[in-house]
């Protein structure tokens, strides 16, 4: 559903109430006799109600004519049906008594039968009236609007909004003219068809007309009965242009009866709705002062309308949008994102987005407090409401001027966290992001900067918050090394609070990750620097052997020249002075013998595939004999089986084994891992301990030169 058609919804909700709270008014104008015809019950019994209505309908086919009698008898008939009709249960059963061919036949008077031609009628238009309040009350029902117009109710009532031309003004005329316009509005309401036979039928100009009329409930019923037949309708708004109504209708803006103002705006949101040509001469009319005007009614429909109306006219030329800002639109649209209506939030929104396309417009859209409103819907249920409100920021945060206003008031959060309901609202928020990203860079980072120094500690938290997300690589050692950025975000970190510790912790696992192309969990480390192996011939190999170790009482034939090269244990314990220089037999007491032959095949080889059941026990030795390579093999190994059940556990070991990588990767996990560890009862005191370690590895990471510089 477009805009408009949300808008018509809205508009035209209950129109069967509206016609039935008239119809009520109107018979307390009625005399005691006719009141007493009336008194029914609508809720008696179903063979009653075809009764009733089966008597009125042989009534109203046996009294066309122009007696007194038949007259009163028919005015009577109608009255009733009209009152039954309220039901809207009942409304096919009164249909299949036959009532609509007797109501369309009653919508002409019957010749005058012996009396001059000028002599009044008995119940003049009285009875005409009361067949067009009938019809417009069964209309309500789509299906039978066809049935309506085939038995040809439409000539008649364009007949009907012509009797002004040939009978004294009187409110029975008025009433009679109304009714017509309403019956005409519930015929062609959200239908396409007759829509155009209304126009076929000559219905448009008389309408025009009488928007013109000395009773202001017979121009309202006017521009409503236009309104519906612009919408959608390219050859009905062309005639109604045609015929001169925008003059008036821009005239019934200004009116002081929000009914006039509510239908008139309408009629004007209709016509110019997909008819750029339309807007212009509506625009030339001098209707964008007035609509503007509007913005400010005590009717929030005519507001919503007004809104509508000005998005719509903003999406004609850039002209346009910066005039509508500067005769006053901005601030009342502004206020009505903060109205408990969802419709009025979600036109104004509409129509702030349209005017945000233009840089002026941007600027003094944040200068009247409309970005943290903005922000706020983002949190609608409303997905037409969300979207309006995403789209309306996408255009604020083109200008530089803005950007740290959204983030100032927590937008860069609000748009990462949201929970939109369609994807158009998801793409629009990932590309307003990306558009902030892009901005992060001259005078526009200076100025957070800026903030991160001389604002109020929330503020300054909050910028880095963002920063960590919006960044370029380029700058991170500025940001959060230079200007203390990353100790604003260990500070949240250490919060009591859980949203700041969750923002902080999303966001440094955002900067890690934009700051290396990898991370000890991504990728298998580098090889240690290149040497000559003897090979994998030369493992456990008694050929040129020259050193025998004792594994759990098993000899493992090694080489001192390939193991004083592999690491500074073994070349303090063949070149220095332990016992072990001289020996030909070294026993190993500590490790076991397919974890020896896997740290003996490394060195022989640089390499070996270390599987999860053995990494620790390796990792271990690895350590012990200071085999740098072979402990970073091992460390990946391990870091792929962290879980938030072991990480406590694996950050412990890397911490006994000085095992950086595996101590990052835990680092990482715990960053990442936020909202499934945050509830274990152990989180908050290793989140204490490993501040220091969190702190020196950001540190690193954050210094070491971007991998793209030359």
């Amino acid at each position: 559903m477009d805009q408009k058609e949300s808008r018509i919804t809205a508009a035209r909700r209950s129109l069967k109430r509206k016609l039935e709270q008239e119809f009520n008014k109107e018979q307390g104008d009625q005399v005691e006799s006719d009141r007493k015809v009336l008194i029914l019950e609508p809720e008696g019994p179903y063979e009653d109600l075809l009764s009733d209505v089966g008597a009125q309908v042989a009534v109203l086919n046996s009294t066309f004519s122009s007696s007194e009698s038949d007259r009163a008898a028919a005015k009577r008939a109608v009255h009733v049906i009209s009152e039954l009709a309220r039901n809207e249960e009942s409304v096919n059963d009164i249909v299949n008594c036959g009532a609509v061919p007797a109501l369309v036949r009653h919508l002409q008077a019957p010749k005058p039968v012996g009396q001059g031609d000028g002599a009044p009628l008995s119940c003049e238009h009285e009875v005409e009236k009361g067949c067009a309040l009938a019809l417009g009350l069964l209309a309500v029902k789509p299906e039978l609007q066809e049935l309506i117009v085939d038995a040809g109710a439409l000539a008649h009532l364009v007949d009907l909004l012509k009797r002004h031309k040939t009978s004294s003004n009187s409110r029975q005329l008025s009433g009679v003219i109304r009714r017509a316009a309403d019956a005409i509005t519930n015929l062609a309401h959200e239908n396409s068809i007759t829509k155009t036979r209304v126009r076929m039928e000559g219905g448009i100009p008389p309408l025009v007309e009488l928007l013109e009329f000395p009773d202001t409930k017979v121009q309202r019923a006017a521009a409503g009965a236009l309104r519906t037949l612009a919408f959608k309708n390219d050859e009905n708004k062309n005639q109604i242009v045609g015929c001169n109504a925008l003059p008036t209708l821009v005239l019934m803006l200004r009116s002081e009866d929000v009914a006039i103002h509510y239908e008139a705006v309408g009629v004007i949101g209709n016509l110019v709705h997909s008819s750029p040509n339309i807007k212009k001469e509506v625009l030339l009319a001098g209707a964008l002062q007035p609509v503007i005007g509007l913005l400010s009614s005590c009717c929030s429909e005519s507001q919503r309308e007004a809104a509508l109306l000005l998005g719509q006219f903003a999406a004609t030329d850039s002209d346009c949008k910066v005039h509508i800002a500067q005769r006053g639109a901005l601030q009342p649209l502004i206020e009505m994102l903060n109205s408990p209506d969802a419709q009025l939030q979600e036109m104004s929104a509409f129509a702030l987005g349209r005017l945000a396309q233009d840089t002026h417009n941007q600027a003094g859209i944040a200068h009247n407090g409309g970005i943290e409103p903005l922000l706020n819907l983002l949190g609608s249920k409303n997905g037409s409401l969300q979207h309006n409100a995403a789209f309306a920021l996408y255009g604020l945060v083109d200008n530089e001027d803005n950007v740290a206003d959204i983030i100032k008031v927590g937008g860069v959060q609000k748009l990462q966290h949201g929970d939109f309901k369609v994807q158009p609202t998801k793409e629009c928020v990932g590309k307003t992001l990306k558009r902030l990203e892009e901005k992060m860079h001259g005078r526009v980072l200076k100025q957070l900067l800026y903030l991160m120094w001389f604002s109020e500690k929330a503020l300054q938290k909050r910028v880095s918050l963002a920063l960590a997300h919006l960044c370029s690589p380029d700058d991170r050692k500025t940001i959060f090394i230079v200007n203390n950025g990353l100790e604003l975000l260990l500070d949240l970190l250490e919060s009591t609070s859980l949203k700041p510790r969750r923002e902080s912790s999303v966001a440094l696992y955002k900067l890690a990750t934009k700051a290396t192309s990898f991370s000890p969990v991504d990728a298998a480390p580098p090889s240690p620097t290149p040497q000559v192996y003897l090979g994998e011939q030369y493992v456990n190999n008694p050929t040129l052997s020259d050193v025998t170790f004792l594994v759990e009482g098993k000899r493992f034939y090694a080489h001192r020249i390939c193991l004083l090269a592999s690491s500074d244990i073994f070349r303090a314990m063949f070149d220095g002075g332990y016992r072990e220089r001289e020996a030909k037999d070294i026993e190993i007491p500590n490790i076991k013998w397919d974890v020896f032959e896997l740290m003996m095949r490394f060195i022989y080889t640089g390499t070996v595939d270390v599987n999860l059941d053995i990494a620790q026990d390796l990792l271990r030795a690895a350590d012990q004999y200071l085999l740098e390579g072979l402990k970073r093999l091992c460390e990946y190994t391990v870091a792929q089986d962290i879980s938030a059940a072991n990480v406590q556990l694996m950050y412990e070991l890397s911490e006994a084994f000085n095992a950086t990588s595996l101590r990052e990767a835990c680092i990482l996990f715990i960053l990442e891992q936020f909202d499934k560890l945050s509830p274990k009862p152990w989180y908050n005191r290793l989140i204490r301990r490993i501040i220091p370690d969190i702190r020196n590895f950001f540190t690193s990471l954050l210094t070491k030169p971007n991998p793209t510089d030359s």
